[in-house]
């Protein structure tokens, strides 16, 4: 069968990394060595890598440049990759997203996606300028069957902020059935719910720079995913990772326990009426 053609490396730096990811595969050297080994995968995710169809992960690009002694040459090109705008970045994001066995975010200013409802949802997204409004509702409501995958569904701690459930979306029956739904998943096993109060106890935090994730599945170490109006972009380099680790873990010890935080649920919603 015929090997397709890598992407042009001068289209962008994936398509460098892809491209070179081949060269180095193939070389004499190499062959003693083979990729799939290094990063424990099948040829035909192999064959995605170096297609330019699924992009090299930091903790991957260390892999390779530690059993062909690359000198940090795809680690430092997947950083460079990973630091520039990139309009995919969520599509990638939301491939991780549905193969993660955990998940850990903070949002600070509306509720995370993956809880919200349907009108909630609806309300948010025409708020913005999606082009597609209706295709973008339709997946935002289907990536949250992960929630029910099995034999394994998804875990998540969500930490959220006072503000976002305080603040007005809608109308006050639908943020009253909004907050219903936190209250409803934060009963499942496989849901922890925390919310961050607004106190002077609290204060200036580190969640005030902004909503991010972090992702674990079966085949990938940590990974973040950054947001930002319009944007976003996927961390992978385990260095930077772990900032963002520490950065959750620190946001996290402002958060509020599981019953407390239902209780502040309880009583913001009641006050929509």
């Amino acid at each position: 069968m015929a090997i397709k053609p890598s992407p042009d490396p001068q289209g962008n730096m994936w398509d460098f990394i892809a491209y070179y990811l081949r060269v180095w595969r193939t070389r004499p050297v190499n062959q003693a060595k083979p990729a799939t080994k290094i990063l424990n995968t099948s040829d035909s995710t192999l064959s995605r890598l170096e297609q330019g169809h699924r992009r090299l992960r930091g903790d991957e690009a260390i892999k390779l440049d530690k059993a062909w002694g690359t000198g940090r040459l795809f680690e430092l090109m997947v950083w460079f990759a990973s630091i520039g705008h990139d309009p995919e970045w969520f599509a990638q994001y939301v491939e991780l997203e549905q193969a993660a066995n955990v998940i850990r975010l903070y949002d600070g200013d509306v509720i995370p996606g993956l809880l919200q409802n349907e009108d909630y949802a609806c309300s948010v997204i025409e708020s913005g300028d999606a082009e597609n409004p209706t295709e973008m509702l339709r997946e935002r409501m289907e990536r949250q069957g992960l929630f029910e995958r099995q034999p394994r569904p998804v875990h998540l701690t969500a930490l959220i902020s006072q503000n976002a459930i305080e603040w007005p979306v809608g109308s006050p029956e639908i943020m009253r059935a909004q907050l219903q739904r936190l209250l409803d998943m934060s009963e499942r096993s496989n849901v922890i719910i925390r919310i961050v109060p607004r106190s002077w106890d609290v204060g200036a935090y580190p969640g005030l720079d902004g909503a991010f994730k972090l992702l674990k599945g079966t085949d990938f170490t940590d990974v973040a995913y950054t947001e930002s109006p319009g944007t976003g972009r996927l961390v992978s380099s385990p260095a930077e990772v772990e900032r963002y680790v520490v950065r959750y873990d620190q946001i996290s010890a402002k958060a509020l326990p599981e019953g407390p935080s239902r209780e502040l649920i309880r009583s913001v919603m009641e006050a929509f009426k």
